[in-house]
């Protein structure tokens, strides 16, 4: 892993790329997509020894296979609420460490409760009575077929089903599997995940948890990640007073956790989650006061209220409630948070791929630098991400303290979408 993160002095051992945002006061690359959510979750099957990618073609062509369950089903509510404005999901199994449900001919392909709705049919293969066709079926949805088969031996297993290639071949019209356990879940699980979560790119993380232990993992995990290797993500947690630009704090019902992470995933660098109604499955139900309303964004809190027969997201904002010097009123927006988030992230991987390790640290190596970085910064310009952004005055690249280490100094101004309206009308 490259090194990234904050810097306090030009002391950094490990090459990478060390990017600080400050306010104003204090102090070419490719724009990557947007749009991933990281999430574990419990489910009743599926391979709980990595993580899952799940995109709409994975929705539309291997639902059954990878989860058990067609997409409609209730027990993946989270993922379609996730996925309603995400274009990834990274997913995890935390409760996958069970026992498999097992028959007369073999056991389930995972552990999970969804394995004891597979059943095994056999019967005297038409052609050839000395042979058998051996049929796989979840619930009533047949999921595999082998035609003429001479023993146990010639099986090949499926998605669903590991056979016992010992076992002894009889005509059955349904030999269900039984025993199949999901395992309880542990902060571990949750330690685990995070683990695999280190070496993969997206932009939020959430967990439905309402365990305050749990929780509290999510915020210093996400908090190592941007500040001490600048992978900047954010996440989102219900009912979790961080204090820190990187944590949302969704506080009204923890099933909208996955509704809102894929939502500020999929959210545009020049777009804002203020005002925007919520499309998901769950009710809503909240009758909050002018006061309470206020309340909630001086504390840092995303609230949903009613707006006509709609619930809508109050305020874009994320936990920092203390302002300082260095992070002024601008880091509590989130629309300002996936502007630099993307800056960092962007830049790090322009400089970790093109130029660490091979460009010179020279005034023309250096030029480029700043050429590369003046044509992303007008990216943003352009698509209204950040405004009043000029060349020559906003950004320098130079040489640092040591003949390997480059400084960038630049300013920019996240745009912010329109919430507040301040009319005066005359009339004569």
């Amino acid at each position: 892993m490259l090194g990234g993160g904050y810097f306090t002095t030009q002391n950094k051992v490990i090459p990478g790329s060390y990017i600080n945002f400050v306010s104003l006061n204090n102090a070419s690359a490719n724009l990557a997509d947007r749009g991933v959510v990281a999430m574990a979750m419990e489910l009743n099957w599926g391979d709980a020894s990595k993580i899952i990618e799940v995109t709409n073609e994975t929705i539309t062509k291997n639902c059954f296979k990878v989860f058990g369950y067609e997409y409609g089903d209730a027990s993946l509510k989270d993922i379609r609420e996730v996925m309603l404005h995400a274009t990834k999901l990274l997913l995890y199994r935390l409760n996958g460490a069970g026992n498999k449900a097992t028959n007369t001919f073999g056991a389930a392909k995972y552990a999970g409760t969804r394995g004891n709705a597979i059943k095994t049919v056999i019967a005297v293969n038409a052609d050839d009575s000395t042979k058998w066709d051996v049929s796989t079926y979840v619930d009533t949805t047949l999921v595999d077929k082998q035609v003429g088969i001479a023993s146990a031996a010639a099986l090949v297993d499926n998605d669903y089903f590991d056979f016992d290639k010992t076992a002894t071949l009889a005509a059955t019209t349904g030999t269900s599997c039984t025993g199949g356990t999901n395992s309880s879940v542990t902060g571990t699980n949750h330690s685990d995940f995070m683990a695999l979560l280190e070496e993969q790119t997206y932009n939020i993380l959430c967990t439905t948890s309402t365990d305050g232990s749990v929780k509290a993992l999510y915020v210093a995990f996400t908090k190592r990640m941007v500040e001490e290797c600048g992978i900047r993500i954010q996440a989102v947690l219900y009912n979790q007073a961080a204090d820190h630009e990187c944590i949302i704090n969704e506080a009204t019902a923890a099933n909208l956790v996955p509704w809102l992470a894929g939502a500020e995933a999929g959210c545009a660098l020049n777009k804002s989650l203020t005002n925007t109604t919520y499309d998901g499955e769950n009710t809503i139900s909240t009758s909050y006061t002018q006061s309470q309303l206020e309340d909630a964004i001086n504390a840092g809190k995303i609230v949903f209220h009613k707006v006509g027969d709609a619930y809508n997201v109050l305020r874009d904002i994320n936990s920092l409630v203390t302002l300082t010097d260095d992070k002024g009123a601008d880091f509590q927006s989130n629309q300002t948070i996936r502007v630099i988030n993307q800056i960092g992230n962007d830049i790090a991987t322009l400089f970790n791929t093109r130029y660490l390790g091979k460009v010179p640290n020279d005034a023309e190596g250096r030029t480029s630098f700043w050429s590369a970085l003046v044509d992303y910064f007008n990216q943003l310009r352009q698509m209204r991400a950040i405004e009043e952004f000029t060349a020559n005055t906003d950004i320098t690249v130079e040489a640092g303290e040591q003949k390997n280490s480059v400084v960038v100094n630049t300013n920019i101004t996240p745009v912010s979408c329109m919430e507040i309206l301040y009319m005066t009308v005359v009339v004569s």
